[in-house]
């Protein structure tokens, strides 16, 4: 099997995730790792046995790099995800994937010209209990679609320096909203504040309307002392519930409570082993550049709406 030389940029909270996932995969060989602070780099490069650089550019001349994870802070994936595509590697970006829609529109536009591959990491679609949701809708096995709604509530993470909870977590909600439906919705109202952080909102409920007339809400905050990661889809027939932390789910109907006995999958290791595949046969991966887009439109129009208190209208 030839396999996949990869590296990541960025190894601190979530990028040694990355970077041991791709150690343990047999369809990637990790090349090397990146981060500014050389001793972190060091520190995993030794881990894993390979190259350590804290400059990105020095480290993309590798030719036997072929495809780089980029896992940076917010402020700074777009700006390394463009430096990878334009010196030829495939990428995969962590969300919020860039920290406007022309950053993000620049990264498509660049991947495309290229012929390379660009996907972000909304890991959560390989919860296999939130692909069987998407398939009952599609199918109609709950009836139709009425509504979603989402809580992703947590303590305050110690790794977030850059961006509010709207763009490191509710973004993973706002995909989920738009895989599960098959729509972007046409318009937001959001209300969000901040009670700990000076800078940025560290709580936030957003509503979400589409032009069939489906509706989702998501609340996500740092302020609740327990993690909660739950979905709740409303259909005309039934209605069903994921607990992302446990992968458990539950399908309610007039007559019976059912309990799928899904097995458990890391979802960022099913992320990853996807996008090396993709790459490996030319595949299109299932989330894509312009899904980040619209996942990233969605955010911004949320954070503009609570910041106008007024709904803000989503472009087609």
């Amino acid at each position: 099997m030839n396999k996949l030389g990869v590296a990541v940029i960025g190894t601190g909270f979530w990028g040694k995730n990355h970077a041991r996932i791709y150690k343990e995969l047999e369809n990637t060989k990790l090349v090397a790792v990146c981060d500014v602070d050389p001793e972190r780099a060091k520190t995993i490069a030794k881990q894993y046995g390979v190259k350590a650089y804290t400059d990105s550019l020095t480290m993309l001349k590798d030719q036997e790099i072929q495809a780089v994870s980029v896992c940076t802070w917010s402020i700074k994936l777009a700006e390394e995800a463009h430096k990878c595509l334009n010196a030829g590697k495939h990428v995969l970006v962590e969300k919020p994937m860039a920290t406007d829609t022309k950053q993000a529109q620049i990264l498509i536009d660049t991947s495309k010209t290229n012929d390379l591959q660009l996907s972000v990491g909304f890991l959560l679609r390989f919860i296999p209990g939130l692909q069987q949701i998407k398939q009952a809708i599609v199918t109609k096995k709950i009836g139709e679609l009425v509504s979603a709604t989402t809580k992703r509530v947590t303590q305050w993470p110690e790794r977030i320096g850059d961006v509010g909870v709207v763009k490191d977590t509710a973004i993973h909600d706002i995909d989920v909203m738009q895989f599960i439906s098959g729509e972007k919705p046409v318009s937001v109202y959001a209300k969000m504040g901040n009670m700990r952080h000076r800078q940025f909102e560290d709580y936030a409920q957003i509503m979400l309307t589409y032009k069939s007339g489906k509706t989702a809400f998501i609340e996500a905050n740092w302020l609740t002392p327990y993690k909660i990661r739950a979905l709740n889809v409303t259909g005309s027939e039934a209605i069903m519930r994921l607990d992302y932390n446990s992968q458990e789910l539950w399908i309610e109907n007039a007559k019976e409570t059912v309990q799928p006995r899904n097995p458990f999958k890391e979802p960022l290791k099913a992320e990853i082993e996807h996008f090396a595949e993709c790459v490996n046969k030319k595949k299109t991966p299932i989330i894509t550049g312009e899904d980040g887009y619209n996942a990233l439109e969605v955010a911004i129009a949320a954070m503009k709406s609570s910041a106008k208190n007024t709904v803000i209208k989503i472009n087609k």
